[in-house]
């Protein structure tokens, strides 16, 4: 594939292992000549990425990852091409963020309900300057022996309907593509295949939607096939990536695997103009 794009990738400042310096690195090394960094409710590590990706050839889109709820289902929106420094922008994601920090807080009050004793720092200590998520506690867990696993604290404790899982703050869908909007960015469904039934999804086609993630590691060759002719048929755009972590939600050889080419991030250029 010529001009590989990965446009789903998260860093430290959400619940990404690597810094977004050594994920320019890495994506340079994975053959990517167009990545986007779309940590959940922060955009901390885009200077930093865009700067350097300048240096070494590879194109950085500013991006984020946005949750949403329908009826009390998670639904996530991936931002692309917004202003990054807008000012509303800023003011609702670090609002977002600290309903993080208060929805962990929650979480670990019930774990320690559980006789799981784990002290609050130990989650900020692995969150460090990013948004606080579930990811943080599973890694909480596990380094200090409460769980054996990130998927073990997952799925006895942390996952939706465990006996640890707090709802987090929720905003609408069209909220989540107004904001977007506002900064002058494209919104997407991100990976719909993972979470979002066929209902949900035309529902989700009348709510202003820009485009469509099509690949994804969740998404089967039929089911990426199946989405293209959605996004075909409702003249939407089409993205990709490896929603790619690091650490022990995924592996480091995720980084490039799952990509789109360049061609998409020009349409979605093209679209903005």
């Amino acid at each position: 594939m010529e001009g590989k794009a990965d446009l789903h990738i998260h860093t430290a400042y959400s619940d990404g292992a690597l810094s977004a310096h050594e994920i320019i690195h890495r994506a340079r090394e994975a053959g990517l000549s167009v990545i986007s960094i779309t940590d959940h409710d922060h955009t901390g590590a885009l200077d930093e990425a865009i700067l350097l990706g300048r240096e070494v050839g590879v194109d950085v889109v500013p991006g984020v990852e946005l949750s949403a709820t329908v009826r009390d289902q998670d639904v996530h929106i991936l931002g692309y091409f917004f202003d990054h420094k807008n000012p509303r922008l800023l003011d609702y994601l670090s609002h977002f963020r600290a309903e993080r920090v208060k929805r962990a807080r929650r979480i670990v009050e019930k774990l320690k309900e559980l006789d799981l004793p784990l002290e609050f720092d130990a989650v900020l200590d692995q969150a460090g300057d990013g948004s606080v998520g579930r990811p943080h506690i599973a890694n909480a867990l596990v380094e200090t022996g409460l769980t054996e696993s990130y998927y073990e604290a997952f799925l006895k404790y942390l996952g939706a309907g465990k006996p640890a899982y707090e709802k987090k703050f929720q905003i609408s869908p069209r909220e989540a593509i107004e904001l977007v909007a506002y900064a002058g960015g494209l919104s997407f469904i991100a990976h719909p295949g993972s979470c979002i039934g066929d209902d949900l999804l035309f529902e989700l086609l009348n709510e202003g939607i820009d485009g469509i993630e099509v690949v994804h590691p969740s998404h089967s060759p039929d089911r990426t096939l199946y989405y293209r002719g959605i996004a075909s048929e409702y003249f939407l755009l089409t993205s990709g990536g490896s929603d790619f972590h690091g650490g022990r939600k995924n592996g480091l050889d995720v980084l490039g695997k799952y990509a789109v080419s360049k061609d998409h991030v020009d349409m979605m250029r093209r679209r903005l103009r």
